[in-house]
């Protein structure tokens, strides 16, 4: 038994630190603001509270992880995780009033894409691709989601591949195969561009996550779409082209 109900840690990302600290060999990884935070060489160019921790872990690792949270200091949803385990656990954290929510297999929000496939691509958080992916694939986008897409702009480059920053390349083939997820995420990436004025940042940053945001968008342009994306093109906004995520807990 892990002796750690006492240990739980105030600050959040320090906390999110710890859990992946003592889950070392288990596939469990950070997603959502706290994992940019994480993911960041430093401080966030526009800091916002946390009020809570997301993961993503493997198919068939519920039980597992159930395991490590219990003896982490958590009270588990029994309820919500009994009836939702094989896909999604919620945990909670009574002293400092957070809630660690738990995806398992597969991320299912506005838009669903196989994150499960890259668990062992890095360490700690998903990759920094999949991080931006699933802010941008938010249609209500809020200023939270704003200021976590431009913090994981402005603290990474743009690559073509996972190594030391975005992987564009893997971004551009999701937005190529699937309309919907090219749509939200253009649609996003137009809103992000007009909230980096709002936010009123030092020139030498706006530049910078004006040129990503646009280096990114010219970047899903340039990809050639599939013959499914090209026939859902012609369909249009006419049909709902994204879900809306089940609120939990």
């Amino acid at each position: 038994m892990i002796e750690a109900r006492a240990q739980i840690r105030a600050d959040i990302v320090s906390e999110a630190r710890r859990v992946l600290d003592v889950a070392a060999g288990v596939p469990l990884r950070l997603l959502g603001g706290v994992a940019i935070a994480v993911s960041l060489p430093g401080e966030p160019l526009l800091p916002r509270p946390y009020n809570d921790i997301d993961f993503i872990t493997a198919k068939g690792e519920g039980p597992t992880i159930a395991k490590l949270f219990e003896e982490l200091g958590y009270e588990g949803d029994h309820q919500f995780n009994g009836l939702n385990g094989h896909r999604r656990l919620l945990f909670y954290d009574l002293q400092n009033e957070r809630r660690i929510d738990v995806f398992v297999g597969r991320f299912e929000m506005c838009h669903m894409w196989p994150l499960e496939r890259r668990l062992t691509v890095t360490g700690r958080t998903i990759p920094l691709a999949d991080l931006l992916l699933t802010k941008l694939q938010i249609f209500a986008l809020n200023e939270k989601d704003q200021r976590d897409i431009l913090n994981l702009l402005h603290g990474h480059k743009l690559m073509e591949q996972d190594a030391d920053g975005i992987n564009t390349a893997y971004i551009a083939e999701l937005c190529a195969a699937d309309w919907g997820l090219w749509r939200t995420l253009t649609m996003n990436i137009e809103r992000a561009r007009v909230a980096v004025q709002r936010f009123e940042l030092a020139p030498h940053d706006e530049k910078i996550v004006v040129s990503r945001l646009d280096d990114l968008r010219r970047r899903i342009d340039f990809e050639p779409k599939s013959t499914k994306w090209k026939l859902r093109a012609r369909i249009g906004e006419r049909v709902k082209w994204y879900e809306e995520p089940e609120e939990v807990g």
